[in-house]
C-alpha cells in the first residue's frame, strides 16, 4: 500500500519537516471495514456469537463516529510509517497532524482519497561558515615548581605529630583546644550551633570565620576572652550573614605539629619511591603532565567554543529535550553514588526546575557534537577501523568480566571518542590559538578558594 501514497515533503524551522500525503480512497475504504471488523469482536449482544453481530445493529450499538475515528485513527498510524519509508526520512519524534485529529475526522469520508500533512522533527544538517583559519583564546597553564614544595609540605603536614606547647602563648599553625558560645552583637541572641566543648582548632587563615582564630593568637593556656567576630556576607547560613557576633573562648590546651624529617624514610612512608629525590622527580613528572594536560583541554575547549561560533544549524526541540534528559540522568546517578535517594529528592517541582536550567548546558553540548560533526564531514575526517579495533582490544583488556559488556556499543564508544580526538587535534593544528593570562583564582594554590567561611559550629 506504501507504493500507492503520494508523499510531497517541505522543510519547516527548528528541523522539522512537513509531509504532504495523499491517501487513496481503496485504503481509507480498507481501514474503515478493517475498524468494523475490530471492533465487531468487542461488542457483546445477546442472541449473537463475537464477530457475528449484523453491520446495521453494529453501527447502531457503537455510533458510525466511533467507527469512522477508530478507522482513521489507524490509518494515519500506518500511513505515517508507510510514509517515512517510502522517503527514507529518518524522525527524531513522533509525527504530528498539522491540523489536528478532530478536524480532519470531519474530513475523513471512507471510501474517497484523503490529503493530510504530517509534521516531525528531523535529524539536523549541521553546516560550518568556516573550518580553517580560526582564533581563538585560551587561559595560560604552566608548571609551577612551588607545587612540589607545596605538595610536599602538605603531606608531612598529614604525618605530623601533635605535641604540647609549653611556656608560650598560642600562634599560627598551632592547634588550639577551646570551648565556646556565641551570640549575635545587635540583638544577644545565642547563634545556634554556635557552642562547643573541647573543639580543636586549627590556627591557620581561612579555618574559621574572620576574627575568629585571630582573637585566640595570643592566648595562653586557661585563659578566657571575649573575641569579636563578623559572618562573611556569602555565609551558607542565611540569618547569619554579614552580621557582627561575640564569642567567649576559653583555651584549655595548645598543641604545635611536630613534622617528620625530609629524609627518604619519609620518601617511602609518603610515596612508592626510596629517596627524596626519586620522590621529587615523580611529582614533578606528574604535575608537568597535569599542566599540559589542563593546558591542552583549554586550547581544545577555546576552539570548540570558536567552531561553534561557525556553526550553522536548527536544533529540533526533540533533540533539546532529549540531551536535558540526559544530564538530569545524569545529576541523579551521581547523586545516587553519594548513597542519597533520588525518588524523594527528585520532586516534580525539582525536575521542572532542572529541565529549565539545564536547557542552556544542553543547547550547548548538541552544538559542539554537530560543529564536530559538520567538521568530520567538511574535511573527510575518519578513523581507521584498524586503529578503532586496537583501541577496542586494549580497552577490553581493562574489563575483569568481558561478558557483562556490549560489544556493539563499546566500539560504538571508542570510534566517537577516537573521532572527537582526532577532529579536535585537526582543529588545533589548522587554527590558532593564542595564550591570556590566568584568572588571579586560577594562580592561587589548591583549596584557596574555599573562603574563610567554616562556622565554629560546622567544626564541631
Amino acid at each position: 500500500m506504501s507504493s500507492a501514497l503520494k508523499v510531497k515533503t517541505s522543510p519547516l524551522p527548528g528541523s522539522r519537516l512537513a509531509l504532504e500525503v495523499e491517501i487513496p480512497g481503496g485504503r481509507s475504504q480498507a481501514s474503515y471495514e478493517a475498524a468494523v471488523n475490530k471492533l465487531s469482536r468487542s461488542v457483546r449482544l445477546p442472541g449473537f456469537r463475537p464477530g457475528k453481530v449484523p453491520r446495521p445493529v453494529l453501527l447502531q450499538q457503537i455510533g458510525p463516529l466511533r467507527i469512522r475515528a477508530t478507522a482513521l485513527e489507524d490509518l494515519v498510524d500506518s500511513v505515517w510509517r508507510d510514509a517515512l519509508a517510502q522517503e527514507k526520512i529518518e524522525a527524531l519524534s513522533s509525527p504530528e497532524l498539522s491540523e489536528g485529529f478532530e478536524a480532519l475526522l470531519e474530513r475523513f469520508n471512507p471510501g474517497d482519497a484523503l490529503v493530510l500533512t504530517l509534521e516531525l522533527d528531523v535529524q539536523p544538517t549541521p553546516s560550518l561558515k568556516a573550518t580553517t583559519g580560526l582564533t581563538a583564546e585560551a587561559e595560560a597553564v604552566s608548571f609551577d615548581p612551588a607545587r612540589i614544595d607545596e605538595l610536599i609540605e602538605q603531606s608531612r603536614r598529614q604525618r605530623a605529630t601533635l605535641v604540647p606547647v609549653e611556656g608560650r602563648p598560642a600562634a599560627n599553625g598551632d592547634v588550639a583546644v577551646v570551648s565556646f558560645s556565641g551570640s549575635y552583637a545587635d540583638t544577644g541572641e545565642p547563634i545556634v550551633g554556635g557552642t562547643a566543648e573541647a573543639l580543636e582548632v586549627e590556627l591557620d587563615d581561612g579555618r574559621m570565620i574572620p576574627g575568629f582564630v585571630e582573637g585566640i593568637l595570643g592566648m595562653t593556656i586557661g585563659e578566657e576572652r571575649q573575641v569579636s567576630c563578623q559572618f562573611p556576607d556569602d555565609y551558607p547560613q542565611e540569618d547569619a550573614r554579614g552580621r557582627a557576633a561575640s564569642f567567649a573562648i576559653t583555651l584549655s590546651d595548645l598543641k604545635t605539629r611536630e613534622l617528620p624529617a625530609l629524609d627518604d624514610a619519609f620518601a617511602q612512608e609518603a610515596s612508592d619511591k626510596a629517596t627524596v629525590a626519586e620522590m621529587r622527580a615523580d611529582l614533578e613528572t606528574r604535575l608537568r603532565d597535569d599542566a599540559e594536560r589542563r593546558a591542552r583541554n583549554g586550547r581544545q575547549e577555546a576552539l570548540l567554543n570558536a567552531l561553534v561560533e561557525q556553526l550553522e544549524v536548527e536544533l529540533p526541540e526533540s533533540l533539546i529535550q532529549q540531551e536535558v534528559r540526559s544530564l538530569i540522568e545524569q545529576t541523579a546517578s551521581q547523586i545516587a553514588q553519594q548513597g542519597m535517594d533520588v525518588k524523594k529528592l527528585f520532586t516534580q517541582e525539582l525536575v521542572r526546575s532542572l529541565m529549565d536550567t539545564s536547557r542552556p548546558e544542553a543547547v550547548q553540548r548538541l552544538k559542539r557534537t554537530f560543529a564536530l560533526q559538520a567538521l568530520a564531514e567538511a574535511e573527510t575526517i575518519a578513523v581507521e577501523p584498524a586503529v578503532i579495533d586496537a583501541k577496542v582490544k586494549e580497552v577490553s583488556k581493562g574489563f575483569s568480566d568481558t561478558s557483562k559488556i556490549d560489544p556493539e556499543r563499546l566500539r560504538l564508544a571508542v570510534a566517537d571518542d577516537l573521532l572527537r580526538e582526532k577532529l579536535l587535534e585537526w582543529l588545533e593544528a589548522n587554527s590558532t590559538v593564542t595564550e591570556k593570562a590566568p584568572e588571579p583564582a586560577a594562580q592561587a594554590s589548591e583549596g584557596a578558594d574555599k573562603a574563610a567561611t567554616e562556622p565554629p559550629a560546622a567544626a564541631g
